[in-house]
């Protein structure tokens, strides 16, 4: 593995999350990243439910949040530690359209 001189505090990406697989951020070639902390609104009057995956791919290996039920006008944060490699994605699907991801992180370099 790469040695990184540099680990960049940012937000990694913000998109609203479609019904079908939703790219939020992929890791630059010759990078490493950490995902630290994931915010997903709901500004809908109904209940959705939102799936995230991270790696390489939506296999259920790489799921990170399950199919958590967002209630309406509510927020699901998410706070951890997951270490991305150059070429891993956060990827996310809805049940339905109304709710967009915040990903905030580092990037090292």
């Amino acid at each position: 593995m790469a040695q990184f001189q540099f680990v960049i505090p940012t937000k990694l990406g913000q998109v609203a999350i479609g019904t079908v697989n939703t790219l939020i951020y992929t890791v630059p070639a010759n990078m490493a990243a950490y995902l630290k902390d994931i915010d997903i609104p709901n500004t809908t009057i109904a209940s959705i439910a939102v799936t995230v995956y991270i790696g390489a791919g939506t296999a259920a290996v790489n799921i990170l949040i399950p199919g958590v039920t967002i209630p309406a006008n509510s927020i699901f944060q998410w706070t951890g530690t997951q270490i991305l490699n150059a070429g891993d994605t956060v990827v996310a699907i809805a049940s339905a359209l109304g709710c967009n991801a915040i990903v905030s992180g580092g990037q090292a370099i």
